[in-house]
């Protein structure tokens, strides 16, 4: 379509006098300029009209001239206008209008079957204490709904027990599937049949190639050194049913949201979730083989040391940090897994996945002259035999799996044994098909934490009256004192997020004024991860010092104690306790 050469002049003009009253050229020119300066490399400094109009489009540019530009198609419509937006680098979008349709055409049964991810089922036992048990965890097929004629198809599954028991059936679940909005077409049972047949194959052959591949890869390992075989290299690692996958499988980079702030507070949420080794059925010390699914690990609120140092290497991938699983053994050689960050300076960092603990590691040279001072590892590994993410694996080759003399040069493989990235890829998301779920996003807490700490502290009120009670002693509570506790208790928590401390001074300050002349305070601070009282009071009174403050024996003896619960995403949460005592002193 050709306009007039007069419209064509008046389009023009007002264009031209629209691109000046939002004073889009000089918005060009800053675009300019900042996508040089940060996007580009400085040897490649030319700026093709590719990149110039990608970041105008980033930047809301070419969304603000388009919505100032009110083109009339119906000559009933009447021309709007609205105020010119500022220059801002977020796209400033209004809500989208839902319009009524056909829910029919939101779905293509097709495109439907190409969706291969299962729905994961985890069936958690929690008994009276709050104590949680792993029953099954079930990959539930749903694309066979795609076939039913009504769109409803009623499923029973065989849920199998988990670790040693996974042979061992649970139980039977009856399963009803409905598809909505109704699809207009479903599809032959043979065809959902031939595809899930073909996803099979596709996937049994891509682990086939990848075990050929890691099997070269081991022989060509042991080769460098026979030593190697007493390595804790570890290739593929057991599920909770029992199934082998690839350890790269069991990382992905995991973004929380708003949920988690900062690298540290994720580390210190990882911490918080409970620590249990997995059942072994008989003797012989040996180590339960078992990585849960990290959907297994999150409903159960507890899991071996694996799990948490996949989550927290998931957690600091996402934050954008370069980070991997570390496989090998801490003091007495017992097998352990931790995670280690390589900075872009060449700082290696260790996290302690189960304290939340940081070290930073300082390679000792055995070779330099014994006057020259080497560092003290601070940290509790002794042996490294491997390290991976998502992407990548390595092998630990140097003469020395010691972890104090390791150097974490990544890149040399005279020191450290690469596993084919496209071989990893192959087996491990995205852009294959992983027989591993894709990960859910980390929930909200569902904790109330004032609500939880004032429970929680009302009952070690009256579990310490009936201890006393039952000694002979009366218990009379200072309420003033009791509040005065709770900056230790955040003070606490925020030292253990980020390793600073901060409050100590006001507290002591406020302490001493809360203490008259000639008389004695007492306090002691215990950190939980349940919100058991019960069992939490008989924790502390196996502590002498704790003991000591509960069952204080004197004149004007005052009690005291405050709870403070800090809730984390999905249930986890950590729990600070301060029990303490006044009383005058006699001599």
């Amino acid at each position: 379509m050709s306009l007039p050469a007069e419209k064509a002049s008046e389009l023009k003009q007002i264009i031209h006098q629209q691109l000046v009253k939002m004073d889009v050229h000089g918005r060009i020119r800053e675009v300019l300029a900042e996508t040089i300066r940060e996007e580009l490399a400085p040897e490649h400094q030319q700026l093709s009209t590719e990149d110039l109009i990608k970041a105008l489009r980033q930047r809301g540019i070419i969304d603000d001239v388009m919505k100032e530009l009110k083109f009339v198609t119906d000559g009933n419509e009447k021309e709007r206008t609205s105020a010119p937006k500022p220059s801002t680098h977020f796209v400033d979008r209004e809500p989208p209008v839902l319009k009524k349709s056909d829910g029919s055409k939101m779905v293509d049964a097709t495109t439907m079957l190409s969706i291969c991810d299962p729905v994961h089922m985890v069936l958690i036992k929690t008994d009276t204490f709050g104590e949680t048990t792993l029953v099954a965890s079930y990959f539930l097929e749903w694309r066979s709904v795609l076939a039913a004629e009504n769109g409803i198809t009623n499923v029973a599954v065989e849920l199998l027990g988990v670790g040693t028991e996974s042979k061992v059936s649970a139980g039977v679940l009856n399963i009803r599937l409905e598809m909505y909005p109704q699809l207009d077409k479903t599809l032959s049972p043979e065809v959902i049949n031939t595809q899930f047949a073909l996803e099979r194959q596709k996937t049994a052959e891509k682990e086939r190639l990848f075990l050929v591949y890691a099997k070269q890869w081991w022989r060509e390992y042991l080769q460098i050194r026979p030593t190697h075989n007493t390595r804790l290299v570890k290739i593929f690692a057991q599920d909770e049913n029992g199934v082998n996958h690839p350890v790269c499988s069991y990382i992905r980079p995991l973004r929380a949201g708003r949920l988690l702030d900062a690298p540290r507070q994720a580390a210190r949420f990882v911490s918080v979730l409970g620590y249990e080794r997995a059942p072994v059925i008989g003797g012989g010390g040996g180590k339960q083989e078992q990585w849960c699914t990290l959907l297994a690990f999150l409903c159960r609120n507890k899991g071996d040391c694996e799990d948490h140092a996949n989550l927290l290497c998931s957690l600091l991938l996402g934050f954008g940090l370069e980070a991997f699983v570390c496989v090998g053994t801490k003091g007495k050689g017992v097998p352990h897994t931790w995670v280690m960050t390589l900075g872009t300076d060449g700082t290696v960092t260790f996290w302690e996945s189960l304290t939340g603990h940081r070290y930073i590691h300082r390679p000792v040279k055995p070779d330099d002259p014994p006057l020259v001072e080497q560092p003290k590892p601070l940290y509790p590994y002794r042996t490294i035999g491997c390290v991976f993410n998502h992407q990548k694996f390595f092998g630990n080759c140097q003469p020395s799996d010691a972890v104090e003399v390791c150097v974490f040069d990544l890149h040399d493989e005279s020191r450290w044994k690469p596993m084919s990235g496209e071989a990893i890829k192959s087996v491990c998301p995205p852009g294959s098909t992983s027989s591993v779920p894709p990960f859910p996003p980390l929930c909200d807490s569902t904790i109330d934490a004032a609500v939880a700490s004032n429970e929680i502290e009302l009952q070690l009120r009256l579990l310490v009256s009936e201890h006393r009670k039952d000694l002979g002693l009366s218990t009379v509570w200072d309420d003033h004192l009791s509040y005065l506790l709770s900056p230790a208790l955040a003070a606490y928590e925020l030292e253990r997020a980020t390793s600073i401390s901060a409050g100590n001074e006001e507290f002591q300050d406020a302490v001493r004024r809360a203490v008259p002349d000639g008389h004695t305070f007492k306090g002691f601070p215990i950190h939980f991860v349940y919100r058991n009282a019960r069992r939490a009071f008989a924790t502390c009174l196996r502590s002498p010092f704790c003991e000591e403050i509960i069952c204080c024996r004197g004149d004007q003896v005052r009690l005291a104690v405050r709870v403070r619960v800090f809730a984390y995403p999905e249930s986890a949460c950590a729990v600070w306790i301060m029990f303490a005592c006044k009383y005058r002193s006699v001599l």
